[in-house]
């Protein structure tokens, strides 16, 4: 359910250092370079994601989820062979696979004759998910987070069951990323490295908007700080030795909170996002960027009626609304241009790691913008079209990724294990 990669106008891909393309459709190409880069760290195999490819055809959305849907069941039926048989560890393996392949179907729900097929999916999808954590023999803990009223699902996952306190990675998602895509840019790097990792739901995110229709909010803030309150209570956390890694829009999300929430020695922005909106305004026409700055609502909106006359268009922005909690598009552009950073990242004293991928196609230069105006501990890794590692995320340079990030957290763990 990539928002970023459904975006209703071209947002310019072009081709990477990889030889072939997956899919002439630039968004299509991507969701497959991504599902490619989750299987290199475990989520599903490669030759499984080649072949559930091989079997789409160019641009059909329904051809996409069918396929996926497909492998999901077909992995859910493995698994739960396995777990039958007593085989823990096959069983959480395609407990795995299988939640991804679920979230994977969901890529291009917009495009969908049905889109009544996101809730079951999604369902199915957490319910995959869940039994990787029921079959992880005492490894993994669902871990409520008192939220306002209620309460965000979270997971800590750790390298075994012994409850030994221990460096702890908390991972901050994007705009609609699903926990499996954290397992594989992060997660599972982390507990090969003897940490732990605590992955959650946020306002607007996953199981929060699909299932209980809470929305976005900027003051990211709110949603960390009582994470955090949470883990530095637990005995099997090291309270000096929090990380924290945002990806997609957690780039702008993370940094938000660490403006306000001191305790993590280090974080990972990937990629950097000083402004979110500008992944939207990028594609408006002058006149259209002038009324909404001079908020003239009704002409806003009726010049975004043209657009939305294409139901295709019209369906890709409902979608992309739905989180930010907005009626028509002049509300969604005004919501999304609070969620920026200059009012608050002068105030961020955690040492920061910017990553800054070549051909970055929806938060083009950002990371450089928010890198010049950070004023802690900071550093800026480029990743390029040479090592294979371009685009958003950089989806087939994920252990190049890991690799960066962890000898960053590395290196701020000994400087404060030194004092």
């Amino acid at each position: 359910m990539s928002e970023e990669t459904t975006v209703p106008l071209p947002h310019g891909t072009r081709d990477s250092g990889i030889p072939a393309r997956f899919f002439a459709d630039p968004d299509f190409d991507f969701e497959a370079r991504m599902a490619l880069g989750l299987a290199t760290q475990g989520v599903g195999d490669i030759g499984g994601v080649l072949v559930t490819l091989a079997s789409i055809e160019e641009g059909s959305a329904e051809g996409w989820f069918q396929a996926w849907k497909a492998s999901a069941e077909r992995l859910r039926a493995q698994a739960e062979s396995s777990a039958a048989s007593g085989h823990e560890e096959s069983a959480r393996w395609f407990f795995l696979a299988a939640a991804e392949a679920c979230s994977r179907a969901l890529a291009f729900v917009t495009g969908l004759a049905d889109p009544g097929v996101l809730a079951p999916t999604f369902a199915l999808h957490r319910r995959c998910w869940d039994a990787v954590v029921a079959h992880s023999e005492g490894c993994f803990l669902r871990v409520e987070v008192p939220y306002e009223e209620g309460t965000l699902p979270g997971y800590l996952l750790r390298p075994d069951a012994s409850g030994t306190a221990r460096p702890t990675l908390v991972m901050t998602n994007g705009s609609d990323g699903s926990l499996t895509s954290l397992w594989g840019t992060g997660a599972s790097g982390a507990l090969r490295r003897g940490f732990n990792t605590f992955v959650y739901d946020g306002p607007g995110q996953q199981s929060l908007l699909f299932e209980r229709g809470i929305a976005f909010r900027p003051d990211w803030e709110a949603v960390l700080t009582p994470v955090v309150d949470v883990l530095v209570s637990r005995s099997d956390v090291d309270a000096r030795g929090l990380l924290a890694y945002g990806i997609s829009q957690g780039g702008y999300w993370l940094p938000r909170a660490l403006a306000f929430e001191p305790r993590f020695i280090a974080a990972v922005v990937d990629p950097g996002v000083m402004d979110v909106s500008t992944s939207w305004t990028s594609h408006l026409p002058p006149e259209l960027i002038a009324l909404l700055h001079a908020g003239a609502r009704e002409p806003f909106n009726e010049a975004m009626r043209e657009v939305e006359a294409d139901p295709v268009m019209a369906r890709v922005m409902a979608f992309r609304s739905r989180p930010y909690g907005t009626g028509t598009p002049f509300d969604t552009f005004s919501q999304v241009l609070r969620y920026h950073l200059r009012d608050v990242v002068e105030r961020i004293r955690t040492p920061m790691l910017v990553l800054d991928p070549e051909g970055e196609q929806f938060w083009p230069g950002q990371a450089e913008v928010l890198f010049q105006a950070l004023r802690c501990d900071k550093e800026r890794v480029r990743f390029t079209r040479e090592e294979g590692a371009d685009f958003h995320c950089q989806p087939l340079g994920r252990a190049l990724t890991d690799v960066r990030m962890f000898d960053f957290f590395a290196d701020r763990l000994a400087r404060v294990r030194t004092h």
